[in-house]
């Protein structure tokens, strides 16, 4: 598991910035674990989403870059907000979140092929399983169920609600990539 640990800390630097120990170090086992769970040693070479990816002739997309997107166009987006308001949000909790939005993709697919999880559960509702097992908080599971459209589940906090943002706004620069016009994808 030590490597699953080393490749987490090398794949999202980001990590250090997680003030709270237990925060940084159930995002670190939440990541570790999925790749144990899933076979992955090198969790830098998982692709960022199959079906879009197929759809679009996208194959070489990958997930950890994305995450990194993600996180950091949230905590720059953050500053801006606290910055510019009187806006009561924590930055461990919106980095954290960042980093495991999209654990349970490692679970949903097997290089560019769905799983049962993919299949039957679909995206996000494993990650809150996952995110749960290793103890993080009740705040990012919610962050990984209503971080996507793909669920019923509406941020309900500030965190969670830029998250949702950055996160559609880093798939849409992906989906780009392959078309002109974004309204037909």
């Amino acid at each position: 598991m030590d490597h699953h640990h080393e490749a987490v800390e090398q794949a999202f630097p980001e990590l250090a910035t997680i003030e709270s120990d237990d925060l940084r170090t159930g995002v670190r086992e939440a990541w570790a674990i999925a790749m144990a769970d899933n076979d992955i040693d090198d969790l830098e070479t998982v692709a960022w989403f199959p079906p879009v990816q197929r759809g679009l002739g996208l194959a070489d997309e990958l997930l950890v870059p994305h995450i990194r997107d993600v996180t950091q166009g949230a905590i720059t987006f953050a500053e801006i907000l606290q910055e510019r308001r009187s806006i009561d949000l924590s930055v461990d909790t919106l980095v954290a979140g960042a980093l495991v939005h999209d654990v349970s993709k490692l679970y949903e697919f097997d290089g560019m092929e769905p799983t049962s999880v993919g299949d039957l559960l679909g995206h996000p509702y494993y990650g809150v399983y996952v995110v749960a097992a290793v103890g993080l908080p009740v705040e990012l599971a919610h962050i990984v169920l209503s971080h996507t459209h793909r669920t019923s589940v509406e941020p309900a906090t500030l965190e969670a609600a830029i998250i949702r943002q950055v996160d559609n706004a880093a798939a849409t620069a992906i989906r780009s990539q392959a078309v002109t016009d974004l309204r037909k994808v």
